[in-house]
Parts: C-alpha cells; sequence; structure tokens
C-alpha cells in the first residue's frame, strides 16, 4: 500500500539561510549574531506567527481563491524589524503566564468550592448520579454511545490509576477506592473540573454563580469553558496575544452585568483575548482581592512592543480601557 505522498516541497535552509531569506524578503534584521540566537533557540515557524502581521497584504483582486478574507504576501511591509517580532514574542510569553497564574487560582479555589457544597451531601458525590443534573448522567450522547458522566467518570478513574501522587497512595493503601470528594478533586484537570459544573445540578450550579457574583449559570458554564481552552492554549505554549477565541464566552443581559456591557453585540471584543482578561479580572476580585494581578495586567500592556503594525487593539482593547472597573483600584 502507497503511502501519500506530501505536496510540501520548500527546501532545507540553514538558520543563516532562514535569515538571509527573512531579509531578502524586507525584514530589517539590525545585528545578525543577535537574530541567528533567536533563530536557533525559538526556531523559524513558531516566530513566524510574530511577524505574520508584519507582512504585506495581498489585494482580493490579486489572490488566487475566491476566499473574502485578505492574504499576505512573503515580502514585508516597510519599516517591519526582527527586533519588533522578537519583542512580541517576550510579551506574548509573559502574557500567558500571567493568565496562567489567575487561572491557576480560579481553578484551585473552583476546586474548593465544588468539593464543599457536594461534599456535605456526600463524600462520595462525583459517584453519585442522584446528586447530579439528569442530562449529564442519563442521556445517551449518539457520537459516543455513553452519556457524558460515563465518559467522565472514565477519564477520572484513568487520573486516579496513573497518579503517583503521596496522598493518593496513602488513602488507597488506608481504605481503598474511592477517594472523598475533597481528595479526588485535587486531581482533576481545569477540562475535567469545568466538565463536572456542566453536569451539576441547576440549583447547584446557581449556588456557585452566586458566589462569583454571575447572575445565571449558563454564564458560569460558558467562562468555565473559555478558561479552559485559554488554559490549553498557553499548556501548548501557543500565540495567545491576538488569537482568535475558538470558545467565545457567554455575556449577561443588559445591565445584568454593567462592567460587561460594552462586550454586547461586539464580536470583536469577544472573540480576542482582552475580554478573557476582564473575566479573570472579575474572577480575582472576590477570589484575591488584595492581589496585584490587575495591577500587573496593566504594566504589562503599557509594555507593549511599540510597532507600526502590531497594537492592543488586535486583542480587543478598547479605547480607554484603563478607565474600567476591572483595572482600577
Amino acid at each position: 500500500m502507497k503511502s501519500k505522498m506530501s505536496r510540501y516541497n520548500k527546501p532545507y535552509l540553514t538558520f543563516e539561510q532562514q535569515l538571509e531569506l527573512l531579509k531578502s524578503r524586507g525584514l530589517e534584521v539590525t545585528n545578525d549574531l543577535t537574530a541567528l540566537e533567536y533563530l536557533r533557540r525559538l526556531g523559524y515557524y513558531r516566530l513566524s506567527g510574530y511577524w505574520y502581521p508584519c507582512r504585506k497584504l495581498i489585494p482580493l483582486a490579486e489572490q488566487q481563491t475566491k476566499s473574502l478574507r485578505p492574504r499576505r504576501s512573503d515580502a514585508f511591509m516597510p519599516g517591519a524589524r526582527f527586533q519588533d517580532t522578537v519583542a512580541l514574542y517576550v510579551f506574548d510569553k509573559k502574557l500567558r503566564l500571567l493568565m496562567l497564574d489567575a487561572i491557576e487560582r480560579v481553578e484551585v479555589a473552583f476546586r474548593v468550592d465544588i468539593a464543599y457544597l457536594l461534599g456535605e451531601k456526600d463524600p462520595f458525590a462525583y459517584t453519585n448520579p442522584d446528586l447530579l443534573h439528569g442530562n449529564f448522567t442519563k442521556k445517551i450522547d449518539p457520537k459516543i454511545g455513553k452519556t457524558r458522566y460515563q465518559e467522565w467518570i472514565s477519564k477520572h478513574d484513568q487520573l486516579i490509576k496513573r497518579s503517583k501522587e503521596d496522598f493518593v497512595e496513602h488513602y488507597k493503601a488506608k481504605y481503598g477506592l474511592p477517594l472523598p470528594i475533597w481528595v479526588a478533586i485535587e486531581l482533576w484537570d481545569f477540562g475535567l473540573l469545568s466538565v463536572f459544573y456542566q453536569g451539576m445540578t441547576v440549583k447547584d450550579k446557581a449556588v456557585l454563580a452566586k458566589k462569583y457574583n454571575i447572575p445565571d449559570w449558563q454564564i458560569m458554564e460558558s467562562w468555565l469553558r473559555t478558561l479552559n481552552y485559554v488554559r490549553n492554549v498557553v499548556a501548548h505554549h501557543s500565540r495567545l496575544w491576538n488569537r482568535n477565541l475558538i470558545d467565545q464566552p457567554k455575556l449577561a443581559k443588559l445591565g445584568e452585568m454593567p462592567a460587561f456591557d460594552r462586550f454586547i453585540s461586539n464580536i470583536h471584543m469577544t472573540s480576542r483575548v482582552y475580554v478573557v482578561l476582564c473575566i479573570l479580572a472579575h474572577y480575582m476580585k472576590i477570589i484575591c482581592p488584595r492581589s496585584t494581578w490587575q495591577m500587573r495586567v496593566v504594566e504589562l500592556i503599557h509594555s507593549f512592543p511599540d510597532s507600526n503594525y502590531m497594537n492592543i487593539q488586535d486583542m480587543g482593547f478598547p479605547a480607554e480601557w484603563e478607565q474600567q472597573v476591572f483595572w482600577k483600584d
């Protein structure tokens, strides 16, 4: 059986050849040795996502495809600099770390919330379908031939089985399985946590949403999915700063959460990372009210690279963003 041949035909290039190619396409390089160091350490392909905004647009009339989205040529726009690409990469790395810091705090706090709420009803609540929503525990998903709860518990059991944590080994040796929810939940990743929240009863979901001043549990569900998506992007060290969010957050009705009113019907703002920063700021003011996280976000945004082809509006930032309640006090 013959394997399919790839149509990829670009030649292998040494780091020196890669640099010369970039210069021939119009990218300004002020220090070849430094540029080569970054190419060796970070890789051409990873950096290409950061110099992409600096490439010339191909007019729609000249494109060979019928796509309505503008495409970019290999040539760079006048004044595009390699150092701006590196500065944007460093900014993006700091942004990922800052967002991961807040997401981790949300995740840990949410673990405590669920364990405390359900643990009072049953120490092994996650194994008791009667304490969960019927759609989660009884409705068969035709795509997988089982309930979402069955799929969830299977992933949970795999985590327990693979775990090498001392506290898990100790509990299993002394008491056996299952683990009580306040022990087991420490092994759940954000994805497992957010899916479990979806499977809780409406009453319990509403209790937790209210704790975070969110008027609708469906919004809470959506926000957790968005945070899980962003966390996965960060975990894979992928470009984040101008990413188009695949899992966009739902918003409250006009007036229910006034701080988020300006996001309503603004697709650009709700599809970019700025809305996630605001969601995290909302959580952080409740979880860690004395944290300097918001201040660090403001400081980082002020450090955004000075470039003619990249700006914070590409991240969904509105004008006068610092005047919004998220970044005050």
